[in-house]
């Protein structure tokens, strides 16, 4: 009987301390800066960039052509954020505060949309959200902390622009959860619109998804456990902020768009913030589209759902 207990005992040591070990390998390599890597991002999305290549390096190169400059501010924590500002031609009184994915930075995800805004006479800044490119921090804040980080920036365009300033906000991926995050915030008057691609409701169901669909593994004790260690050292939990409860305190009007081919943030997420979204919202959905790769997949259909929804907000 006390080997028998002896063995329940020591299997049970082990099936816990498997899970540390589990939790600590997640939790380094997707929440710390210096372990979570672009490359292996890309590669648990599956999207196939390089048939873009051409296209992207054209519109980059049309990009850095106008004029730009990197600016900085400083987070309520104290961090040091980059961006890069696109003033544009003209008094243009639009601008558009562009938000990128997660372990990408500013001058990646919008390449491609870059073309439309800046010929639609839009000013862009496009900022490096903590812990990315630039911007200085050591945990990733997945939206949750990155929509205060976002405020700032918008205090800044009003600086920068004048009060008079008609303002976008448009994200993609950790990028779309972080503007649809911030739609609960209390917003200044001149934010008329909210462009979501992609975006997941939170940390902790994305997680979730990754770890049942690629990983083949229960989110218990994982994500619990991981809930617990980022509350002491990012300061926030991983469903403290869910972009399905933000907009339902919405008031400015929100654009959805939602690739059905993406496995890496389920296209169920983008109707759940859909059905539950407060404020005049409209969705596109495009066919085949994998993660972040709609704009690519359907150009024609991104940009018109982009003319229908800004023409009806923006002078």
């Amino acid at each position: 009987m006390k080997k028998l207990w002896k063995g329940l005992l020591f299997s049970a040591g082990s099936a816990v301390a498997a899970s540390a070990g589990g939790t600590a390998y997640f939790y380094r390599r997707t929440m710390k800066r210096c372990h979570a890597k672009m490359e292996r991002t890309m590669k648990m999305a599956g999207t196939d960039w390089n048939q873009y290549m051409p296209l992207l390096k054209e519109r980059k190169e049309y990009m850095l052509s106008r004029p730009h400059e990197d600016v900085c501010i400083e987070s309520e924590d104290g961090l040091k954020l980059h961006g890069v500002y696109f003033p544009g031609e003209g008094d243009s009184k639009k601008i558009v505060i562009c938000l990128h994915g997660y372990t990408s930075q500013c001058m990646s995800d919008f390449v491609g949309l870059s073309d439309y805004y800046l010929k639609h006479g839009f000013q862009m800044l496009l900022i490096d959200e903590r812990a990315h490119g630039q911007s200085e921090g050591e945990y990733v804040g997945f939206g949750c902390l990155d929509r205060k980080d976002l405020l700032r920036w918008v205090e800044w365009t009003l600086l920068r622009c004048g009060e008079g300033i008609q303002i976008l906000l448009h994200g993609i991926s950790m990028g779309g959860a972080t503007v649809l995050m911030s739609s609960g915030l209390d917003l200044p008057e001149q934010i008329k619109g909210i462009i979501s691609d992609c975006g997941f409701t939170s940390p902790k169901y994305v997680f979730t998804h990754v770890l049942h669909t690629m990983y083949h593994l229960p989110a218990f004790p994982m994500i619990p456990l991981s809930d617990k260690i980022n509350r002491k050292k990012a300061g926030y939990g991983l469903d403290e902020c869910n972009a399905a409860r933000e907009v339902r305190k919405a008031k400015v009007p929100i654009l959805l768009i939602h690739g059905d081919a993406d496995h890496f943030v389920p296209c169920w997420m983008c109707d759940e913030i859909y059905e539950n979204c407060a404020s005049e919202k409209k969705k596109l959905i495009v066919k085949g589209a994998a993660h972040a790769e709609s704009y690519f997949k359907d150009m024609k259909s991104y940009e018109q759902a982009l003319d229908d929804f800004i023409g009806g907000i923006i002078k």
